[in-house]
């Protein structure tokens, strides 16, 4: 799975508003009923706030969310490489940002040795 680029002054939610939930850093998505819920937008507020992978990978693995989840807010394209791990799907990036950059990046890490929210199984276990 690849995740979505998306410019920020381009981008148009194209889900209705009843079936998104748009969570705080402060939310625990436990908490949450996902009844319905197509997609969830996690905020960075600044580049530098990692929580948000947090609830990423938590409604992926422990949660077994399979919407998509979407980062907003202060995105960089350094960061989509480990959002695509983390189990996000799509990434509004903050304005200024290259989205061509930002997916040549996604190019340049065909595989990973340890396992994530999206391949759970380690490189070394699968090929053996």
């Amino acid at each position: 799975m690849t995740i979505q680029l998306f410019q920020a002054d381009q981008f148009t939610a194209t889900e209705a508003d009843t079936e998104r939930r748009t969570l705080a850093n402060t939310d625990d998505p436990r908490d949450i009923d996902l009844t319905g819920v197509r997609v969830i937008e996690l905020n960075f507020p600044k580049f530098t706030d990692g929580r948000a992978f947090s609830q990423a990978f938590l409604l992926r693995r422990r949660l077994g969310f399979t919407g998509d989840i979407r980062a907003t807010g202060d995105v960089l394209v350094d960061q989509v490489v480990q959002m695509q791990r983390s189990g996000f799907t799509q990434a509004v990036l903050a304005t200024g940002q290259n989205l061509a950059h930002a997916q040549r990046l996604l190019g340049h890490y065909p595989s990973f040795y340890q396992g994530d929210a999206v391949q759970t199984t380690p490189h070394f276990a699968a090929t053996a």
